[in-house]
C-alpha cells in the first residue's frame, strides 16, 4: 500500500474529475493520507475527508442545468452574483454538518486574501465554511468572510496548493491540475457545439437573473450579460494555469495528472458521468 498527499486543484466543474482519480487511486493500492484543495478540489477533497464522497458522487451524476440553477441564490449586491447560500446549505444537508478537526485524514482548503495578497490555509474549524470560502469564485460567488478577513477563490493565487503537503510523512505527492493545455481544436470545436446547444435554456434564465440584478443594482442593459461572465472565465482560467505552471515548476510533486483546461465549462456540472470517467482515465494513463 503507497500512501499519498493528494493535491486537488481549482476549475469549476472540471473538478468532478477530482472523483475519477480518488477512485482509481483506490482501485489500485494506494492510499490517500492528506488532501489539500483549491476551490472545487476543496469541496472533493473535504467530502472524500468526510467519507461521503460516494453520497455526493451519486448527486451530482443525478444534477440537471434546471437543478444547477436552482441553486443559484442571486445575492444582489456588486461584490458577486451569487450568494451561495444554497449551494452550502444542500451540500451540509448531503453530507453533514462536520469539522476539519474530525476528519479521519489532515485536510487543507486554500483561499485568498486578495487585500493582502496572501494565501489562507484553513485546516481548522467548519468544514463548509472553509469550501465556501476557497470556492468564491470572483464576479460569481459573493467573498466569504472568514475570521474577519474577506476571503475569495484560493484560485487567484494557488491553483494547485502543493505547499501544504510539504511536511506529509506519505510516499508521494501526487497532484490534480485542472488548467492543462488545450485540446485539440477539433475536439474543443465539437465539445463547443455540444456546450452551446445543451445551455440554451440555462443560459436563458440566467440571462433572466441577469436582467433582474442589472435593474436592483441600477446597471443598464447591455452593461453585464452572460459574455462578459464568459470572458472573465475564460480569462480566470488562463491566469490560473499559467499559475499553475509556474507552482509546479518550482515545486514539482512526484506524479502530476493533468486536465484540459477547456474539458468543460466551469459551470456544466451536469456533466459528472464523463468529467469523473476522465479524471478516472487520465489517473491511469498518469501511472501506466
Amino acid at each position: 500500500m503507497k500512501t499519498v498527499s493528494l493535491v486537488l486543484g481549482s476549475g469549476g466543474a472540471r473538478g468532478l474529475a477530482h472523483i475519477g482519480v480518488i477512485h482509481w487511486l483506490e482501485e489500485n493500492g494506494y492510499e490517500i493520507r492528506s488532501i489539500s484543495g483549491c476551490s472545487i478540489g476543496s469541496l472533493i477533497g473535504g467530502v472524500y475527508g468526510a467519507g461521503k464522497l460516494d453520497e455526493f458522487e451519486t448527486w451530482v451524476r443525478a444534477l440537471t442545468k434546471l437543478d444547477i440553477l436552482a441553486l443559484l441564490d442571486i445575492s444582489w449586491s456588486r461584490s458577486g452574483l451569487v450568494q451561495g447560500d444554497k449551494i452550502i446549505n444542500t451540500l451540509v444537508d448531503l453530507i453533514g454538518d462536520q469539522t476539519i478537526e474530525d476528519l479521519p485524514i489532515p485536510f487543507t482548503a486554500v483561499a485568498a486574501d486578495i487585500s493582502s495578497e496572501k494565501e489562507v490555509w484553513i485546516n481548522s474549524g467548519r468544514l463548509f465554511d472553509a469550501i465556501r470560502a476557497s470556492i468564491s469564485l470572483p464576479l460569481f460567488f459573493t467573498p466569504f468572510e472568514h475570521k474577519g478577513i474577506k476571503l475569495i477563490d484560493g484560485g487567484v493565487l494557488n491553483p494547485v496548493p502543493i505547499a501544504p503537503t510539504f511536511s506529509d510523512d506519505t510516499d508521494m505527492t501526487i497532484a490534480v491540475n485542472l488548467g492543462g493545455p488545450l485540446e485539440s481544436i477539433r475536439t474543443a470545436e465539437n465539445k463547443e457545439k455540444t456546450r452551446t446547444n445543451g445551455l440554451e435554456t440555462c443560459q436563458e434564465k440566467i440571462s433572466d437573473f441577469i436582467k433582474d440584478f442589472q435593474q436592483k443594482i441600477g446597471i443598464k442593459t447591455g452593461q453585464l450579460d452572460l459574455g462578459v461572465y464568459d470572458i472573465a472565465n475564460q480569462s480566470f482560467d488562463a491566469m490560473q494555469s499559467t499559475i499553475a505552471r509556474q507552482k509546479l515548476a518550482a515545486y514539482p510533486p512526484d506524479h502530476e495528472i493533468t486536465i484540459a483546461r477547456n474539458a468543460c465549462g466551469t459551470l456544466e456540472f451536469d456533466r459528472a458521468d464523463e468529467m469523473i470517467a476522465l479524471g478516472y482515465q487520465k489517473a491511469q494513463e498518469c501511472f501506466a
